[in-house]
């Protein structure tokens, strides 16, 4: 890992190209080291994401709050949720008024899972860029996006 020209064999005639490419190409390698990350604790990056939305809220939230809130908008966010359920991470609770309407609240087994990962969570490779450089870097995302 280091240059994407190397690393995937190619030469690139427009910078914004080879940028665009070297986006998508270490959004995937990270993915994959998240994934290899979760293993482990059996779950994905998506679930991990949503028990950290619902740690944050302290309190049950609706399932579309939790989809809008979602880093990687998942359209299986129900399946994962239904998972995390199994696992007893998280409880739904239904609404009393209209029963179309759920709410969801992490478990004390959820928040246990968590201060477990919190201890280990760290990506090493993220040491590769200093803390102005990571700044700049979410800065140069924001401005794609």
């Amino acid at each position: 890992m280091g240059d994407i020209s190397k690393d995937i064999n190619s030469k690139f005639e427009d910078s914004r190209v080879k940028a665009f490419i070297n986006i998508k190409y270490t959004a995937n390698w990270i993915q994959s080291k998240e994934n290899e990350f979760f293993k482990p604790y059996g779950i994905s990056p998506q679930q991990y994401n949503i028990l950290r939305i619902l740690r944050g809220a302290k309190e049950a939230i609706k399932v579309q709050i939790i989809k809008d809130r979602m880093i990687e908008r998942a359209p299986n966010a129900t399946r994962l949720m239904d998972k995390l359920c199994d696992k007893n991470y998280i409880h739904r609770i239904r609404c009393e008024h209209d029963r179309r309407v759920v709410y969801i609240n992490i478990t004390e087994m959820g928040i246990d899972i968590m201060k477990t990962i919190d201890k280990e969570l760290y990506f090493e490779f993220m040491d590769n860029l200093s803390k102005d450089e990571a700044e700049q870097l979410s800065i140069l995302l924001d401005k794609i996006r």
